[in-house]
């Protein structure tokens, strides 16, 4: 059951989500926490819909959520840092809810477990069919001859640079941080949207999309409360901002990212964001990869810009900096840090 009530009564915070206000059906929960800010709503103000039918994702794309299976929700923050450090913000939230998404998993598989324990049954099966076909290593089964049977001790949502969170390799979460400012120059608020995918089974994608998007569901097998996942994630970034407010860099959180990092010590293309809907198929992508090991230099002579200069480099990421960009080591040997407002980022052998 996903309500205001209900996140509120399993939240540990200070202030955010302290003040929740949800709302079955809207538009965009972005613009609703907008306008609620905008009447002085407070610091941590928190809008949660069960159903948002014209949300923005990023680079203008659309983000609906349906009713009864994923999580659309707005925060209200009033930071006092400089406008620049304001994007990454995105990167403490994407943080964020990898981290209260797996909590949230491990306290569904412990209440499980003790639900059974207590009854003299069985744990609940997991869900197995609405996985996708691949997906090893999840959690969410008690029986040991399952695929999913699997329960690591570590967090298994990672993270793809800036800030898509990602589930047995697909994206789970989707983040738009909007700025509002003051008429003297001065930050306003900042509105942090969110969608989560809770409990959507893969085959409710749409065909467009279902290649990399999923859920806790298609990624564990199991149903997680939605406004328990709410409440996780609400107390995770709550610490993450503090420390990152403290420095007004991300120099406290950067070991936490960093280990949950999908693109560290892998190789990835660096892609102008005009062109990201024009990357090369697979197969393409090996060949330019095979060709610029073998030469040790950039191929660019398909993948220039109107003024000549190349709009796709093939690297290994090695983490970022303290300003939340992305160190890529280039195969010539150069060293890069790439802010996300300039590149898009793609693994060589697919969306990771």
């Amino acid at each position: 059951m996903l309500g205001s009530n209900k996140i509120t009564s399993l939240l540990h915070t200070k202030w955010a989500g302290r003040n929740t206000v949800y709302k079955d059906i809207t538009g965009s929960t972005n613009d609703d926490a907008k306008e609620l800010a905008a009447c002085g709503a407070d610091h941590g103000t928190l809008v949660v819909a069960d159903r948002q039918d014209t949300g923005r994702g990023s680079r203008g794309r659309s983000w609906e959520t349906p009713p009864g299976a994923n999580i659309a929700m707005s925060l209200v923050v009033r930071p006092n840092i400089p406008v620049e450090r304001v994007p990454m913000l995105t990167l403490v939230m994407g943080l964020s809810v990898a981290e209260g998404a797996d909590e949230a998993i491990r306290e569904t598989i412990q209440q499980g477990a003790e639900t059974a324990g207590q009854q003299g049954g069985e744990a609940p099966s997991c869900e197995a069919t609405s996985a996708p076909a691949g997906a090893a290593g999840q959690r969410g089964c008690e029986d040991p001859d399952c695929e999913w049977a699997s329960v690591p001790d570590e967090g298994t949502c990672g993270i793809k640079w800036p800030n898509d969170v990602v589930l047995s390799g697909r994206k789970i979460c989707g983040i738009l941080t909007e700025l509002h400012m003051n008429p003297d120059g001065s930050i306003g608020d900042v509105v942090i949207g969110v969608g989560i995918n809770v409990n959507m089974k893969h085959e409710d994608f749409a065909e467009s999309i279902r290649d990399v998007a999923g859920s806790l569901l298609t990624g564990t097998g199991l149903r997680v409360d939605r406004s328990l996942v709410v409440a996780r994630v609400m107390e995770r970034f709550e610490e993450n901002y503090e420390k990152f407010v403290s420095t007004c860099d991300l120099s406290l959180l950067k070991r936490q990212y960093e280990a949950r990092l999908l693109n560290k010590g892998r190789q990835v293309i660096l892609i102008d964001p005009k062109r990201t809907a024009d990357i090369a198929p697979r197969n393409k992508v090996e060949e330019k990869f095979c060709k610029q090991e073998a030469d040790n230099k950039p191929d660019t002579a398909d993948a220039e810009t109107e003024g000549g200069t190349p709009s796709e480099e093939i690297g290994t990421a090695l983490g970022i900096t303290d300003l939340g960009e992305l160190k890529v080591r280039l195969l010539s040997g150069v060293e890069l840090q790439v802010n996300s407002g300039e590149v898009s980022v793609r693994g060589v052998y697919g969306y990771v």
